[in-house]
């Protein structure tokens, strides 16, 4: 199967050399668990095959204490279970993330997913991984075959970097991201997002009706709580979005972020958005060529899913509004939207590509 793909799957990564082709340097693989560190080692990390998920990821503090910053379940079988199908921590999700209208499951690719399916490990070494997953043509209505890759790279100074690739056999929409549940804090100074600041350049964000699926409008976000071009406590911001129910009307009393921005002159080569603890010292940046970002900010969460125990579990829970999800990605639903005048249709002409670097550091 590996040969039979390789030459598909070296057009997405030039130069890839499969696992089962030649000899790989192996990093630390237990189970269906892979071990990343950076090479200095500034950061580490673990991923598994359900999802290409992100599991863990550790970085240093302002005390030079590591800590895990993802939320998540230490037991990895828990990502199996149907109930980590609907939670999404961590994985890649697609084959088009978010919501589409009109369709049969409008999140993030339907019932089964990306990130409900078992991906490969095609490549890997001390610091990186690449894994694998082919689509099946008419898996969730999507047409044609899709064959993808998903890169994570821990690189000195905190750097982690994510690729994802897809080739398709034939026009199907693609729009894919990385969907993960940050707290920078691993819950050790509070159990909120008030010392969590948050600021990114974009002046415009993607309007929804009640069920948040987009409408067709792009509205500013001036006078609004969706304005981060200054920074700002974006739990102290929580509440401002009550008036509007920002995160939906279709749930009842939803106070919240759930929302799609779209980025001012993002050159994919500087930092696009920024978010640190002032209580950890944490500070993630993000560079990416993605033109749009997603930030939800745990409005379900309703303390029954017990934390890791680095974050103080399993005793204490995960509650609403105590986490964020990052989601760097193109225009949610553009497919059905020409006017935003985005192309999200791939195909054998077109091969979709996506690329995110987390730099993370420490508040001077």
């Amino acid at each position: 199967m590996v040969m039979v793909y390789g030459a598909l799957f070296s057009l997405l990564i030039p130069g890839l050399v499969p696992i089962g082709v030649a000899n790989a340097q192996a990093n630390e693989t237990v189970g269906n668990a892979v071990n990343l560190t950076a090479p200095d080692g500034s950061a580490h990390a673990t991923f598994i095959k359900t999802g290409a998920t992100l599991t863990h990821f550790w970085v240093k503090d302002k005390d030079g204490e590591f800590r895990d910053i993802i939320i998540g379940f230490d037991n990895l079988t828990e990502y199996e279970t149907a109930e980590a199908g609907t939670l999404y921590f961590g994985p890649i999700v697609g084959r088009y993330a978010n919501r589409i209208r009109n369709g049969s499951d409008t999140l993030h690719g339907g019932f089964d997913g990306y990130n409900t399916r078992i991906w490969e490990v095609l490549t890997q070494s001390n610091n990186s991984v690449t894994f694998t997953l082919v689509d099946p043509d008419g898996k969730e209505g999507f047409p044609g075959f899709v064959f993808n890759t998903a890169t994570y790279i821990l690189d000195s100074n905190s750097s982690f970097k994510i690729s994802l690739r897809a080739f398709a056999t034939e026009e199907t929409p693609i729009l894919l991201s990385g969907h993960h549940f940050w707290n920078l804090e691993a819950y050790k100074e509070s159990q909120d997002l008030l010392s969590h600041f948050v600021q990114f350049n974009s002046s415009r964000f993607v309007a929804t009706d009640g069920n948040l699926i987009p409408n067709g409008t792009l509205t500013e976000v001036e006078g609004t709580p969706l304005d981060f071009r200054v920074a700002k406590s974006i739990g102290g911001s929580i509440n401002d979005t009550a008036a509007e129910q920002y995160c939906g009307t279709g749930k009842t009393g939803c106070v919240g972020f759930d929302n799609c921005w779209v980025y001012d002159n993002n050159t994919g080569k500087e930092p696009i958005f920024s978010v640190w603890s002032t209580n950890s010292g944490i500070k993630l940046d993000v560079i990416t060529d993605q033109p749009a970002l997603q930030i939800y900010t745990c409005n379900g969460f309703d303390d029954t899913i017990p934390r890791k125990a680095e974050q103080g579990g399993p005793n204490a829970t995960y509650g609403q509004h105590s986490c964020l999800v990052i989601e760097q990605e193109s225009y949610i639903d553009a497919i059905n939207n020409p006017e935003f005048g985005v192309d999200q249709i791939y195909g054998p002409n077109r091969t979709y590509e996506w690329e995110a670097e987390y730099k993370f550091s420490v508040l001077q």
